[in-house]
Parts: structure tokens; sequence; C-alpha cells
């Protein structure tokens, strides 16, 4: 049995009739949680070339939140959100679902850190199961829980029911990673938002889409179709707040590396071996200071915005109208200037 899925590349947003005099009308904020409003609805990913303490010190100055990746003992991982909260900064804290995973959740909340990521590939999962309600029998009610990831809203009603805060929605669509390659597994991240905001308006659970974000015109695209947040990686890899290793060419070009946390590379670094592997190992150009980058991010989704003569996310959502674009439209929506004598 077949059914059709869509992909960013596959859709556009009708423009409309606007009656926005200025992009400084529109409130792109979101309301992630009760106690937490997004200015600025963009998370960066718990990679260990994307978010350190200083990355989530400047996404939160931009508007959003960062959460700390982890792939660091518990007592350096503790040191960041200390670091964080002395500046002032809410900030989130990556756990995983096996070892020390409980006493890292307890040790990272404990410091402050306002929301618990359990981050694993495949979200729907017994394993994650048993986290959450292990994180909860411990802690309570009051930790925000970001989980996933996801991508049916079977999955998502089941982490919604499980005692999840938040779920991170996409699976194999990542820029370095392999899961569709390696697996054969998963769904167009665009289609799984489709899907899952059928249930997460059942629950008072926010959806982040996460994976194959590449412009600010796919965050409005996502946010449109229902999302609450986007998770963002490659976008803010190579920023001089990125962790990680600075490479230099022979010609003075430099490169940041950038890999996918199921990558060999990343699992060797972590554990010393690694079992399957589901992310490759690149390097990206070093982009100069991350709140430029966010900056152009926040321009572009005004933008976007206002091209729906959406006012705010609630209007975006009821007034975007998406249209299927063909392979010709996806190249007439590149830039395709051609060397033409003038």
């Amino acid at each position: 049995m077949f059914r059709q899925t869509l992909s960013l590349d596959d859709v556009l947003l009708e423009p409309q009739f606007s009656s926005i005099n200025s992009r400084s009308e529109i409130d792109i904020s979101s309301e992630f949680s009760l106690d937490l409003t997004l200015e600025l609805p963009i998370i960066s990913s718990p990679m260990d070339t994307v978010t350190g303490p200083v990355m989530a010190e400047e996404v939160f100055a931009a508007g959003g939140v960062g959460i700390l990746h982890r792939y660091a003992s518990i007592e350096e991982q503790v040191n960041w959100v200390n670091y964080c909260k002395h500046k002032g900064c809410v900030v989130g804290a990556a756990v995983g679902v096996s070892g020390d995973f409980l006493e890292r959740a307890q040790a990272v909340y404990g410091a402050g850190a306002k929301i618990l990521c359990i981050d694993v590939a495949h979200g729907h999962h017994q394993k994650v199961k048993k986290a959450i309600e292990a994180i909860r029998k411990n802690l309570g009610k009051e930790p925000h829980i970001m989980a996933g990831n996801v991508a049916t809203e079977n999955a998502f009603r089941d982490l919604s029911e499980w005692g999840a805060s938040s779920i991170r929605v996409g699976i194999g669509g990542g820029s370095i990673c392999s899961t569709r390659i390696q697996t054969g597994h998963g769904i167009p991240t665009f289609q799984s938002v489709l899907d899952c905001v059928r249930v997460s308006s059942e629950y008072d659970v926010a959806l982040i889409a996460d994976g194959g974000i590449r412009t600010s015109g796919d965050i409005v695209k996502l946010l449109a179709a229902g999302a609450d947040a986007v998770m963002c990686g490659s976008l803010l890899a190579g920023t001089e707040e990125a962790p990680g290793q600075t490479l230099e060419d022979s010609d003075g070009r430099t490169w940041k590396i950038y890999r996918g946390m199921a990558s060999k590379e990343a699992q060797v670094a972590w554990k010393g071996a690694y079992n399957s592997y589901e992310g490759v190992t690149s390097r990206v150009p070093c982009r100069g200071p991350v709140g430029y980058v966010l900056q152009d991010l926040e321009r572009g989704i005004r933008s976007g915005f206002s091209y729906s003569g959406a006012r705010n996310l609630t209007d975006l959502y009821t007034m975007g109208r998406f249209i299927r674009q063909t392979s010709a439209g996806l190249i007439e929506s590149q830039t395709h200037i051609t060397n033409r004598k003038w």
C-alpha cells in the first residue's frame, strides 16, 4: 500500500492580499509553553557541532532557545547550564534514554535547565516511554520534556499521552542524516508536520519541525503547516559560536566540522565505538557571528508572513494556502540567472 507524500520542495504558499505596512507590525512569536514564549520560533539542535553554551546564549538573545548537546560528562553539561543561567538565559539540555540519563536529567534540571530534551533518533520507542515516565516520577510535572523524533500522527499521539510537553517531528530529513539511506525508513518532514498537526490540536503539546530546513522560506512553510517552532542545525553550523574544529585551506578559506550525532565519528568520539551509523561528517564554511544569521532568518520569516497577509502565527496557519509546484516550478523558484551577454 502506497500513499503520496509532500516535501518542502513540492509546495509553495500562495501570495494573498496584505494590509501590512511594515514588518514591525508582524508578531512571529510562538507560545511554546505556558511559561515560555519564543519571540523567534527557532530552537538550536543538540548537536556537538551546533549547540554549546555560547550558541545557546546567542540564540536566546535573538528570541529562540538552545538545547545543549549531551555528548559531554554530566559535570560539564551542568557547567554549561550554570553559564547560561548566569547570563540570564533560558536553556534546554539533552539527555538520552539509557545509562545515566536520569542522573543527567536530575543534574541539569537542578542546575536550571528549563527544557529536558530526550534526544534519540527514533522517538516512537518503549525506551522513550520509560524515560519520560522515569523523569516524571522523579521530577514531577514541572519540567518541560521535549521528546522525539517522530514522523507519524500515531507516534505524536503516543508521546503526548506518555507525558511529553513538546515533540520533535521529522525523521531522516537532516542535511547530514543518512537514516533513509541506511534503513529505508522516513517521511518527508513537511508531510510529517501535516500529519502530526491533526493530533497536536488534541493535546497541549508543541510541535517542533526538525529536519530538511535550508532557508527562511522553509521555516515559513513549516509554520504555516502547523509547527509551533523549528529546530535548526545546518543553518547555524559554521558560525563563530558553534562548537567544533576549525580548518583552514591553503588559500586561507576557513571551515568548521559539522557532523550528525549518529555518524561514525560522533559515536567513536563519545563512546569509543559505533554500531549502525545514520549520519555523516562534513565541513561547512565559516559564516561569522550567528546573530547575523538569525537576523537574516527573522527578516525572511517576517516577509513570509506578510505575503500571506498574516500578522501572527495563528493567522499564518489559518490563512496560509498551499499549492503544489512541479519540477519545472521548483527550478523556476531557484535563482537561475545565466551568463547572458547584456
